[in-house]
């Protein structure tokens, strides 16, 4: 798989990608995500900020995440463990039904974490929808480490860290 960062003239597949992954989610009964989030916006902002990176199988964009560097007292307030300086939060991590089952998550996990240690940053932290059994075991099976609850418009998320090294 190539991972690269996308431009705006993707923009119109990237959109696709995260409608059909939200179809896919509510087929099975996980509402994570709708037509509020993640939106048009928010997908525009993390290609023109250079935060999203994709991966491309086949010719097509087969997952999109992205990865924003963040500070002390950035994102949530609670007891993490690793008080880093500098990390990075992954946002909008998301594989197309078409390619799902097919290590193409755990790739894309190779790849951000790769990127963030090249970066010399060695602390991720995300959020997880607490219905999303599938998410919940990718990060916990890479040995991510739940820190905290917190309550977004749809419902409990749980919010993981990993120290990389």
């Amino acid at each position: 798989m190539e991972f690269k960062s996308p431009s705006l003239e993707d923009l119109p597949e990237l959109m696709a990608l995260y409608r059909a992954v939200t179809r896919h989610m509510d087929a099975n009964g996980i509402p994570q995500w709708d037509e509020i989030y993640p939106a048009e916006s928010f997908i525009r902002d993390d290609i023109t900020s250079g935060q999203m990176r994709v991966g491309i199988v086949e010719g097509r964009i087969a997952v999109a995440y992205a990865l924003e560097e963040c500070h002390t007292g950035d994102y949530e307030d609670v007891d993490w463990r690793y008080e880093e300086p500098v990390f990075v939060v992954l946002h909008r991590l998301c594989v197309h039904p078409d390619f799902q089952g097919k290590g193409v998550a755990k790739a894309a996990m190779d790849a951000l974490e790769a990127d963030v240690l090249s970066r010399g940053i060695h602390s991720v932290r995300l959020d997880a929808f607490s219905r999303n059994p599938a998410a919940l075991h990718l990060y916990e099976s890479r040995g991510y480490q739940k820190a905290g609850e917190i309550t977004y418009r749809k419902g409990l998320f749980y919010l993981y860290e990993k120290k990389l090294s």
